[in-house]
């Protein structure tokens, strides 16, 4: 079997047989993976009126404690959103009434944010679609396929850096 990729690599055998282009093999189908990934979690997200972004913000205020509530810094450590990214989505999930923003009690300075009980409903309703698109974007793989997959995944991704906050 042989997808878009070893098409690539097939053309750069024969134009640049001097080139060991074995590493755009891995490099291409991440990037491919990503595109597929990204556009099936986009369009189940959409169903919700809600962007990747809003979801990864909603989600890590319901999986970090009791409280659902973290301050700004604590959110953006705890989330895959940029820092830039989370003054401007923070605003969109207060004016749709999903967070608050209130002033910290131990820190006159600081600010929470926590999610209202409308926002825990929404999370509470995506958060399954979300899983499920997931699995179907999976489907493929075995039980051990993805077990070894994440295996290997977490050792690029340490390689290069990543590591748990």
């Amino acid at each position: 079997m042989a997808d878009h990729v070893d098409l690539v690599l097939e053309q750069w055998g024969e134009q640049r047989p001097d080139l060991d282009a074995s590493p755009m093999g891995v490099v291409g189908r991440v990037g491919r993976l990503n595109q597929l990934f990204d556009g099936e979690l986009r369009r189940n997200f959409a169903r919700h009126d809600l962007d990747r972004a809003s979801f990864d913000v909603l989600a890590t205020l319901r999986r970090s404690n009791a409280e659902h509530s973290l301050t700004p810094a604590g959110l953006m450590r705890s989330s895959m959103v940029t820092s830039g990214a989370i003054s401007q989505r923070l605003d969109r999930l207060e004016a749709r009434g999903l967070v608050t923003r209130t002033p910290s009690e131990t820190d006159g300075r600081g600010i929470r944010v926590t999610l209202t009980e409308q926002g825990l409903r929404l999370i509470d309703t995506v958060l399954p679609a979300h899983i499920e698109t997931e699995n179907q974007l999976l489907a493929g793989l075995s039980a051990a396929e993805r077990e070894q997959f994440v295996d290997l995944l977490r050792t690029l991704l340490e390689s290069l850096g990543d590591k748990r906050d």
